[in-house]
């Protein structure tokens, strides 16, 4: 369920692949359409982890409750509604499975993130320090096995859909996340200014 797509499809009428990073996820839609689009992305993915996650943990069991977060997690970076395409960076649908598999640990990495976005502005980083807390917080807080597998996991993959980010951290060239839009949407590739008289 590719919310970021639909969301901005829906009320905008454009392709949100085509503006700002191209991804789909709440970071390039807030980024590019301001929060009043970002935020309920973020809600959204979130929750697309979370419902799934707590729903089989309490019917089924936890490991089946882990089987369903990871199966939205896949479902976010390849949507079916997307014909498999390319989806998002799967940051908010990760905390959200964790909340509702081990909700300790999915507080701590939203802690995680919350204080590494104030102190950097950086969203990569802040998502791939969460990511890694995530494991270290499972095996910590004693969780059960499952928890800290796919703590493990998630990082990995996290850190795997952040390697662009890495690279441009690296070179410096990675773009600091500003909270309110200033001036207007701009488009993946630049075009130069020309004005008129």
């Amino acid at each position: 369920m590719p919310s970021g797509y639909w969301l901005v499809r829906l009320f905008k009428h454009e392709d949100v692949r085509k503006s700002g990073s191209g991804n789909i996820g709440a970071t390039n839609v807030w980024r590019t359409y301001g929060r009043w689009y970002g935020v309920p992305v973020v809600l959204l993915d979130t929750a697309k982890g979370f419902v799934p996650a707590l729903v089989f943990s309490l019917t089924v069991s936890p490991l089946a409750g882990v089987l369903a977060g990871a199966g939205a997690m896949l479902g976010h970076a390849r949507p079916l509604f997307l014909r498999f395409e390319k989806g998002g960076k799967m940051v908010a649908t990760t905390g959200g499975a964790f909340l509702g598999v081990a909700p300790i640990v999915g507080a701590v990495g939203l802690c995680v993130w919350i204080v590494a976005f104030l102190l950097t502005r950086y969203a990569s980083v802040a998502s791939i320090l969460a990511a890694v807390s995530l494991p270290i917080a499972a095996v910590l807080l004693g969780d059960s096995w499952p928890v800290i597998v796919f703590g493990a996991l998630a990082a990995a993959a996290v850190i795997l859909l952040h390697r662009a980010n890495i690279k441009r951290l690296l070179r410096g060239q990675e773009n600091r996340f500003a909270l309110r839009r200033r001036g207007a949407r701009a488009p993946r590739t630049q075009q130069p200014d020309v004005r008129t008289p």
